[in-house]
């Protein structure tokens, strides 16, 4: 088994990471207050509100991971895989979440509700790209599994059993981007306000980009190399 960590997973990693971050940080320091690149604190602090009868705050939850949930479908129906491998569309995924984040900034400050529902379906989307890579669980805009995954192979490691490099290193990336994310927005808010989001708006349309490119150069490799091919058949062939 290859052990050591493709260049482009590990870049990818720490770029998506990054985006999802940064768009937590800027709805924690907004208006609302509240996180939307994952649900479970969100789902506590609901059913509270449930308790409590605050029936207005717990309805946003459902909308909420409905948004996320959302995201998580578009995915599902732009890639047709959970399993991260080059060549699936990941392109158009990352140029709709580039719209949706766009989109939630538009209304950031007139609606902040609605911008926040935006921008968790953009987490969902974003979380759903892929959520798997040679056997390791994959997740981009929370850390709490990757947490616990790094400490079962700690745990793993001290009773003796070597740890697959390749998962170490991937969970490095996953975990420097997202606070690398954070930092960088918690830093930008107080100057830029709702502009900190353009953080990783910037970072998912380059991605989107640089994979359009990387798409239309293989193919064209791939046809150079198909008539090569043709060319070498047709002159072997007898006269």
């Amino acid at each position: 088994m290859l052990s050591k960590l493709p260049a482009w997973v590990g870049i990818g990693a720490f770029l998506l990471a990054f985006a999802g971050g940064a768009i937590n940080v800027v709805m924690i320091l907004g208006p609302l207050a509240v996180p939307v690149s994952h649900l479970t604190g969100n789902s506590s602090n609901r059913a509270i509100d449930l308790a409590r009868a605050n029936i207005s705050e717990a309805a946003h939850l459902f909308l909420l991971i409905a948004a996320f949930i959302g995201g998580s479908v578009l995915s599902g129906f732009i890639i047709r895989d959970s399993s991260l491998k080059l060549g699936r569309r990941y392109g158009f995924s990352l140029l709709v979440e580039t719209l949706l984040i766009v989109c939630a900034w538009s209304l950031y400050e007139a609606a902040p509700a609605p911008a926040q529902l935006i921008l968790s379906a953009a987490c969902g989307l974003q979380n759903a790209m892929a959520t798997t890579y040679s056997g390791a669980v994959v997740r981009t805009t929370h850390l709490t599994g990757i947490y616990t995954d790094l400490g079962i192979l700690i745990g793993n490691r001290m009773a003796g059993i070597k740890p697959p490099k390749k998962k170490v290193k991937l969970f490095a990336a996953l975990i420097s981007g997202f606070l690398a994310g954070g930092l960088c927005a918690a830093l930008a808010h107080p100057f830029w306000g709702r502009n900190a989001l353009f953080l990783s708006a910037s970072v998912t349309f380059s991605m989107a980009l640089a994979y359009f490119v990387y798409r239309a150069v293989s193919k064209h490799a791939h046809r150079a190399e198909l008539l090569a091919e043709l060319a070498a058949e047709t002159e072997s062939e007898p006269r």
